[in-house]
């Protein structure tokens, strides 16, 4: 396989990934705050405090994988 066709390949799998990523962060994030919410009866201030913490993860996450894709490139120069 060329070595072009080889990095587009992995660019593609890269972001396929995070999208998918991003979003489990949040919605984990949002489901774990929608729980606790409904089992304390503590009003939505604990949701948004949870969908907070998903919304940090996926950006935490995109980092993650930005400075890994740019490693890989790195490399295969």
């Amino acid at each position: 396989m060329d070595n072009d066709i080889r990095k587009t390949i992995k660019t593609l799998g890269y972001l396929s990934t995070t999208g998918m990523a991003m979003a489990l962060s949040i919605a984990i994030g949002a489901f774990i705050g929608y729980y606790l919410m409904n089992k304390f009866k503590t009003g939505i201030w604990l949701f948004l405090v949870f969908l907070l913490f998903g919304i940090v993860a996926a950006f935490k996450n995109l980092m993650f994988m930005a400075r890994k894709a740019r490693e890989d490139e790195k490399k295969s120069e």
